[in-house]
């Protein structure tokens, strides 16, 4: 029996990292192709056939509307599965995409039970399943988020990636200062609700306080709960500034998780979040982000 073929699609390398482990740790017959952008894979997909493709939506050169609208106009494409793997979960973009033709959404961040079970659900529609599980092992894995996947796979082989590095130089953002806080709990704050945002985990979503940004990490503070985020683990930082109302949608992994205050019952985390993106409108966007916080007149947590 032929082996499922898959393309997976996306310009962050720790993305389609997550997505290719997944997939061979649940289906290890399985053969996967992988492409930058939409304009790599278009070209690919001219190439040879896939019976699944696994696409982000924001990339440069050609995002992965366009190439669902570009499949969906080839006679050999019509009919394959088309799984949006992305942190647009909007209405509006939902309603986009099941008019171009998308056949399901993952929404970032994901579990491994929730990326294996959509590929089961596409392939068996498309009639191809039992070739899938036909590569899988007796048992599957457990299900559960990312955080405890192979560090190799999520650093590329770069070990040093994990090696605790001093505070980086960033920009301080919206009025936060960088310095440490206070001895005394001081509860981080924003003025008018600047510098805040939503932080989106496998297994759930926190509210934080964007303490300092540059364009390749943010310093976040984030309440404790009872579930403690996990180095490694991806996940989306949802950002809303401006009087427009702007909104970006940050791909990323959490670096290092660490006490606000210097006690071992700290109520406050700092989480170091690692973008992976590099479509260049975000960039852009937290470029103006940090241009519009060196704007602000900086104070301390808590004030």
């Amino acid at each position: 029996m032929s082996k499922i073929s898959v393309l997976v699609v996306d310009d962050a390398t720790f993305i389609r990292d997550l997505v290719k482990k997944g997939l061979r740790d649940n289906f290890p017959g399985i053969q996967i192709d992988e492409a930058v952008n939409g304009r790599k894979a278009l070209q690919m997909l001219t190439r040879q056939p896939v019976d699944l493709i696994l696409c982000d939506w924001e990339m440069p050169e050609m995002s992965g509307l366009e190439l669902l609208s570009w499949c969906r106009e080839q006679d050999s494409l019509k009919t394959v599965p088309f799984i949006m793997v992305t942190s647009r979960g909007d209405k509006e973009n939902v309603v986009q995409a099941i008019q171009a033709g998308v056949s399901d959404f993952i929404g970032k961040p994901f579990t491994t039970e929730q990326l294996t079970t959509k590929v089961k659900k596409a392939l068996s529609r498309a009639g191809k399943l039992q070739a899938l599980l036909s590569s899988a092992p007796p048992k599957m894995l457990s299900s559960g988020a990312f955080a405890n996947d192979s560090l190799s796979a999520l650093t590329g082989g770069k070990a040093d990636m994990l090696k605790p590095a001093a505070t980086p130089a960033v920009q301080t953002v919206a009025g936060f200062a960088a310095k440490p806080a206070a001895s005394k709990t001081a509860v981080p704050s924003a003025s008018s609700g600047r510098g805040q945002g939503q932080l989106r985990l496998p297994n759930g979503s926190m509210s934080c306080v964007i303490k300092a940004l540059s364009l390749k990490e943010a310093l976040l503070v984030v309440k404790r709960t009872d579930s403690l985020p996990q180095v490694l683990q991806s996940a989306v930082l949802d950002l809303e500034q401006g009087e427009a109302a702007e909104t970006a949608r940050l791909n990323g992994y959490l670096h290092a998780v660490a006490a606000f205050e210097a006690k071992p019952d700290s109520e406050w985390l700092q989480l170091t979040f690692k973008f992976v993106d590099s479509d260049p409108q975000k960039l852009d966007y937290i470029s103006r982000l940090i241009a519009r916080g060196t704007a602000q007149k900086h104070f301390s947590p808590g004030a």
